[in-house]
């Protein structure tokens, strides 16, 4: 298969480099306005560097591109991408609004190709293995989780909410999809902001369809390294991840009356692959098949209504209440 990619900063380095990497895949074009960037990272992985999208899709033989550009221009290439029949995998999220991305999905449906966007958390072993807990029965019935994504501020177009859509959209996003995929459908969104130089801080509530509340957090602006956390507590024992430990799976199950006082921790394997090229090789795979993705377009466009109903909260100073949830 071959695939190319549009941007060369550092997402789009990163699925760059898996794609020389997987069996049966060659990187055909890089693409970047940056044509220095772009050369670059063409002399890495052996493709050729284009300063244009046109051009690349007059020249390049590809079947498939990754839209590793800033969110705001998301829309524009993906739709540009799909009437000239190219399946794309697009970085998270997948648009600024609903309806931009609900077009990118109308679009590619009406031209028979392929969306995937990177979500990739959940391709990260950790979160894997939370949900599979969850899944088996082991954790029972779920009431309560957390979750938090805490790292430096990145600085440029990132600052600039129209482009980024801030802290929420663009890095809480990925907890909340992940949430999702936990619990089902969100009902209500509840939200807190703390915004100032470089500083983008957001505490959210989300109660779900099956009664599950979530208490999510993002940071921008942290002094310390990046990190994450999450917590899943059943009535059958608590599931941690822990992004500062080395072995950071833990399961803690309550005692039974056979076994009074018992207390298990395992510790989940960090995994050898590295999560994008898990995602990534699945996404081909799916194409290559015909199979439904881990995570769907559909999926992005939920956990994006979810992480705009977190800022329509933060604006109105009220709960924001879901279209279609049970406990409106």
């Amino acid at each position: 298969m071959k695939v190319a990619v549009l941007g060369s900063g550092g997402m789009g380095g990163v699925h760059a480099d898996v794609y020389t990497k997987l069996e049966n895949v060659r990187l055909t074009g890089v693409c970047d306005v940056r044509i220095e960037q772009a050369e670059k990272l063409a002399a890495r992985t052996g493709a050729t560097a284009y300063s244009s999208f046109d051009r690349m899709l007059e020249e390049a033989d590809f079947d498939v591109i990754s839209i590793a550009l800033p969110t705001y221009l998301h829309k524009e290439f993906a739709i540009k991408a799909a009437k000239a029949k190219k399946h794309i995998i697009c970085e998270k999220p997948i648009a600024l609004t609903a309806e931009d991305a609900k077009e990118m999905i109308a679009v590619c449906e009406d031209n028979g190709v392929r969306l995937f966007v990177g979500h990739v958390v959940r391709f990260f072993p950790d979160y894997a293995n939370m949900k599979a807990a969850l899944d088996s029965g082991k954790l029972g019935r779920p009431g309560v989780a957390h979750a938090s994504r805490i790292g430096g501020h990145p600085g440029g177009w990132f600052a600039d909410d129209s482009r980024s859509g801030g802290v929420i959209l663009d890095l809480m996003i990925h907890d909340l999809d992940f949430l999702r995929s936990c619990f089902g459908e969100v009902s209500s969104v509840y939200a807190l902001n703390a915004k100032k130089d470089t500083l983008d801080y957001a505490l959210v509530t989300l109660h779900f369809d099956n009664g599950t509340i979530a208490n999510v957090e993002s940071n921008w602006g942290y002094p310390g390294p990046f990190h994450t956390k999450a917590e899943i507590a059943g009535s059958k024992g608590i599931i941690r991840a822990n992004s500062l430990k080395s072995s950071s799976l833990q399961i803690a199950k309550q005692g039974s009356s056979n076994d009074p006082g018992a207390s298990v921790v395992i510790p989940g394997s960090p995994g050898f692959r590295s999560p994008y090229e898990l995602q990534l090789e699945h996404f081909l795979s799916c194409i290559s098949d015909g199979g439904n993705p881990i995570v769907t377009a559909d999926d992005a466009l939920k956990a994006l209504e979810v992480a705009l109903a977190a800022k329509e909260s933060i604006r109105t100073g009220k709960v924001v209440y879901m279209q279609g949830g049970r406990n409106q």
